[in-house]
């Protein structure tokens, strides 16, 4: 995983409350295990109507989701995480999220950036508005903002997942971080006793 301390871009305003991982990615697209070819899939029953906010041209391009409340929720999927993130998202933002949601965001390097209802409101409408508005997620300081429209708002991540995001590790980039000290242990292990061939 990459570390991620600032991202910014132009967002997609999904102006939609309780979506769910199966709206996310419906069920008939979780035949793989690889965590790429997922972004035809997202929100794939959806972008069959050509006035779906994904189809529109003005927003090509955008890294950011805003989302309405209750994102995220239902089963827990990590392929909804995936097909946001092979489809370019790096942040998704909402009033509320899925608890296990959010957690496979965090290990995927996806920012759950959980607003007030407010914030989250100006920015779905200021989205709208100004499909080229460039929004800002702040994971060092934790902050998001719209500066050209005026809009900032705190969000919360506990100290561990705000640093494993700074520092880009995932669940095995943890364990690694102790590699040196898994080696001397093993250096000191019994002979007898079963190992794993490197």
């Amino acid at each position: 995983m990459e570390p991620v301390k600032v991202v910014s871009g132009t967002a997609v305003p999904l102006d939609r409350s309780d979506v769910d991982t199966d709206q996310i990615i419906p069920s008939d697209w979780l035949k793989k295990v690889e965590r790429t070819g997922f972004a035809k899939g997202l929100f794939a029953e959806w972008r069959d109507d050509r006035d779906f906010v994904l189809n529109r041209p003005e927003h090509a391009g955008a890294t950011i989701l805003v989302a309405g409340p209750n994102f995220g929720t239902g089963s827990s999927r990590e392929h909804a995480v995936w097909a946001l993130t092979d489809y370019g998202f790096t942040a998704v933002i909402s009033p509320r999220f899925g608890d296990i949601f959010a957690n496979n965001c965090t290990k995927a390097g996806l920012i759950p950036v959980k607003v007030e209802p407010k914030v989250g409101r100006a920015l779905l409408d200021a989205v709208a508005a100004d499909p080229t508005l460039e929004i800002t997620v702040d994971v060092e300081r934790l902050v998001v903002s719209a500066p050209a429209a005026g809009i900032e708002g705190s969000f919360p991540l506990d100290p561990h997942t705000q640093h494993r995001l700074l520092e880009g590790l995932d669940d095995i980039g943890l364990t690694l971080v102790h590699e040196s000290a898994v080696a001397a242990h093993e250096a000191t292990r019994a002979r007898w006793m079963p190992s794993v061939a490197s």
